[in-house]
């Protein structure tokens, strides 16, 4: 007994959470089994990484904020002629983080865009990369009051510090010229060094109804039309 109170405060010391749960029941299983001890070390040693890495996306996952939890895998493809279920299935394999690259999913309402990004957004975290998801109306007032309060520096830092940021409902609700001004300021800041997930149910033609420039509106098309996604 004193032996095992000496070991689970050890345990306990070294952060070691899923040894202190599981090494009484490894311990009679590795001893019916007649296991070596270094098979019994190996395998506490694989359910304690395997635990971490399930916290470590479960915190992802919270830090990305989403609105609503949504898996690729509960998607019905058949509902949408484009993107197809294997043009998605790649994206989520991530190559377009690694490159900093844009997706844009364009589409009227109502058909899964949202879904889609959060699925891809979700995989991301899955593959140990940090995200955020904004909606567009919502990412606009954080940055009027971080301008107001003199923190949009910083704010525009934390967002650097991501791999994928997702704008859900781009052009839902038209911008101020104060909010169009920031959301541009903030696109730019992410070009080539964040990549970046879209949701609009606007074509590029009409997403000056969004910015009210056209040179604006032109300059965010040339920094996000490649690849291009319709929903």
């Amino acid at each position: 007994m004193e032996t095992n109170l000496l070991l689970e405060a050890h345990l306990k010391a070294l952060r070691l959470p899923t040894f202190l749960k599981n090494y009484s029941k490894f311990a009679k299983e590795a001893a019916q089994a007649d296991h070596t001890y270094a098979r019994f070390l190996l395998a506490l040693a694989e359910q304690e990484v395997a635990q971490r890495e399930r916290n470590l996306i479960a915190r992802r996952i919270k830090s990305a904020r989403f609105p609503v939890l949504k898996e690729l895998a509960d998607f019905d493809f058949s509902c949408i002629s484009s993107p197809n279920k294997q043009r998605v299935l790649e994206l989520a394999r991530g190559s377009y983080i690694q490159k900093a690259e844009p997706i844009i999913l364009v589409g009227n309402p109502g058909l899964g865009k949202t879904h889609v990004a959060a699925g891809l957004a979700v995989a991301a975290c899955r593959q140990g990369h940090k995200v955020r998801f904004y909606n567009t109306a919502g990412l606009v007032n954080e940055l009027i009051v971080a301008q107001n309060e003199y923190t949009l520096p910083k704010f525009l830092a934390t967002a650097l510090r991501q791999r994928l940021i997702v704008l859900d409902e781009l052009g839902f609700i038209p911008l101020s010229p104060v909010g169009a001004q920031l959301i541009f300021q903030f696109c730019s800041a992410l070009y080539e060094r964040v990549a970046v997930i879209v949701t609009t149910n606007l074509r590029f033609a009409d997403w000056i109804q969004v910015f009210g420039k056209a040179n604006t509106t032109e300059y965010l098309r040339t920094r996000t039309v490649n690849p291009r996604c319709n929903c």
